[in-house]
């Protein structure tokens, strides 16, 4: 871990259990075919935001207890019966909508939805009173997901399948806060026909049911699809799509907690030109999953036309005898990250404004390099029509260090600035998921950078002269903080401040 100073480790992330859950895909009929609800997430949610998804969530205590007492609920569903409580409820509390008993579906009324938002063993309430009917349910499995290893939190997801058919119901927003903030209804079709014009994000899990769904509909209606899904469930491995023509690779890294896997990059169209983009791999699980990704992009016709890697920092380039063994292609990277790679032949340097093209099926995409050297030293970041590789700067989990060893504090805010003026539909972050409302989070970054570089000098203006009493001073808004980590970034804020001339530094003290 680059990022650390020099002495300090921390401690691994201990793995957790996935969290059992349940989403459903709601379908209804329309005209000559069937369209699907996908809701919006709301922009001001810590996890997942901005995305069109399915209502669901986790497996509650309160499901269990449920399902516990009455064993002849959805018998016939075995060891799967558990989640079906867990879809009704949420089915309840995200959209209104309940079986009416009789084969059909209606809108929840205002009381029941009270009483099953207020508390959710309230579902299990009016279902026992008769309030709500769970006869002539019918459900389906289609596929099951568990959330690849970005984060600590990882869910063991069912997807199942529930036709409404013509009942004409419509979801309605819960009393209350809502995870949701727009729903819609969809044709397959038009979801990835929407997310390939950069029109929406879509968490690739989700995106890879409707291609497996298209793919199996033909001839045949949505409904009859999910049957034959239903039959044989969609598991594993999937192609993981960030973007249109960004696909993603987790490698397994020693990297900064809570993360625990490196993003690698797949750039370029399927059976036209592709980059790899930070190919980390240093142990043998790296290494098949590349070589597995590779095999599979020589199935379908595409040809490999560079590595990139995006900085030096060991969690993102990777072992160069063990990619050769995999494929060969020239090393892209900004002089700085070359010269951590001796010996390589075929290079090419990468600076400001040089693009990446990629040619493919349809068409060239472009990747022009931008600098942002703030977190290390010869950092670019790949601004393409998809959104931008965007390395460390930024990241959904965790935080991202500036090392005050080769870190540049006012680059590295500058960085960000510039990331924020473009614009982007997308952040393809080094680590953790993909982020889709760049605006916001790259702001909130920004702010939070700048109030710590205030609060440094705060510190120094009131007196505090040695390392560790400044960091004290300007992190005592966050006493969980690793001190050696605080000491490492106030420096790094101090250094910027000394060469801006707001501070001076004599021997080991700042002053004003």
């Amino acid at each position: 871990m680059d990022e650390l100073p020099e002495g300090l480790s921390l401690p691994p992330l201990e793995a957790r259990a996935h969290i059992p859950s349940a989403s459903v895909m709601l379908s209804r009929e329309a005209g000559d075919g069937h369209e699907v609800l996908m809701g919006h997430r709301s922009s001001e949610l810590p996890a997942f935001p901005d995305l069109w998804s399915f209502p669901g969530g986790g497996v509650s205590r309160v499901d269990r207890r449920a399902s516990e007492r009455h064993p002849e609920w959805f018998s016939k569903m075995g060891e799967d019966r558990l989640s079906v409580f867990t879809l009704l409820r949420e089915m309840v509390e995200e959209v209104g909508i309940s079986p009416d008993g009789k084969g059909s579906f209606l809108e929840v009324d205002n009381e029941v939805r009270e009483i099953v938002c207020k508390d959710k063993s309230g579902w299990l309430e009016v279902a026992e009173s008769g309030m709500i009917s769970t006869d002539g349910f019918e459900c389906e499995i289609i596929t099951e997901r568990i959330t690849p290893p970005q984060s600590p939190t990882r869910f063991h997801n069912l997807f199942f399948h529930v036709s409404l058919g013509d009942s004409g119901v419509e979801p309605s927003f819960p009393p209350g806060r809502s995870e949701f903030d727009e729903f819609r209804w969809w044709r397959p079709e038009e979801i990835i026909e929407s997310w390939e014009r950069n029109e929406l994000h879509v968490p690739p899990p989700i995106l890879t049911i409707f291609r497996d769904l298209l793919e199996v509909m033909g001839e045949m209606d949505l409904v009859s699809a999910c049957a034959e899904m239903a039959e044989d469930p969609p598991s594993g491995p999937h192609r993981f799509e960030y973007g249109p023509g960004v696909e993603c690779i987790l490698i397994p890294t020693n990297t900064l907690p809570p993360s625990t896997h490196t993003n690698c990059f797949v750039l370029g169209e399927r059976g036209g030109q592709r980059a790899i983009v930070d190919p980390a791999i240093r142990d043998e699980e790296g290494f098949n999953l590349l070589k597995d990704k590779v095999e599979e992009i020589r199935g379908d016709g595409s040809a490999i036309l560079c590595t990139v890697f995006t900085h030096r920092h060991q969690d993102h380039l990777g072992d160069m005898g063990l990619i050769s063994q995999i494929y060969q292609a020239p090393v892209w990277a900004s002089e700085e990250t070359l010269s951590a790679l001796p010996g390589i032949p075929g290079t090419r340097k990468l600076s400001e404004g040089d693009i990446v093209c990629l040619d493919g099926p349809s068409g060239r995409s472009d990747w022009e390099v931008l600098e942002t050297p703030g977190h290390c030293p010869g950092q670019i970041c790949l601004v393409g029509a998809p959104g931008v590789v965007a390395a460390d700067n930024c990241t959904m989990v965790g935080t991202i260090l500036v090392p005050s060893s080769d870190g540049d504090m006012g680059a590295y805010i500058s960085g960000l600035e510039r990331l924020r003026d473009l614009g982007p539909h997308t952040l393809f972050a080094g680590h953790g998921p993909l982020i889709p409302n760049p605006e916001r989070t790259l702001t909130q970054y920004i702010e939070h950078r700048k109030a710590r570089h205030a609060n440094v000098l705060e510190a120094v203006r009131s007196g505090c002269s040695t390392l560790r009493d400044i960091a004290s001073s300007a992190y005592s808004d966050t006493p969980g903080a690793n001190p050696a980590l605080a000491e490492d970034q106030a420096l790094s804020h101090l250094k910027e401040l000394v060469r801006t001339g707001e501070v001076r530094r004599t021997g080991g003290d700042f002053h004003v």
